[in-house]
């Protein structure tokens, strides 16, 4: 079992978006250790692994990242 919260369908078409047209993003999200994150992301993907769903994002340097979207505090348009 998970502690999976599902995220805002809205939201979620808005990461879809923002995939499609390969919009950078602003993202500030936690892990589960409670430490925060902000920087300027690429989404790349979305997916679904154990009913949990994940935002798969590029930084800067090209590094792949799994963001858990219950994780996601706030995403912004760059």
């Amino acid at each position: 079992m998970t502690d999976y919260t599902p995220i805002d369908c809205r939201q979620y078409s808005e990461y879809e978006l923002a995939i499609l047209h390969r919009r950078r993003l602003r993202v500030t999200w936690h892990e589960a250790d409670g430490q925060t994150h902000i920087d300027a992301l690429t989404p790349v993907d979305l997916l679904t692994r154990r009913q949990e769903e994940f935002l798969i994002v590029e930084n800067s340097t090209g590094q792949r990242l799994e963001l858990r979207l219950d994780y996601i505090v706030k995403t912004e348009a760059l």
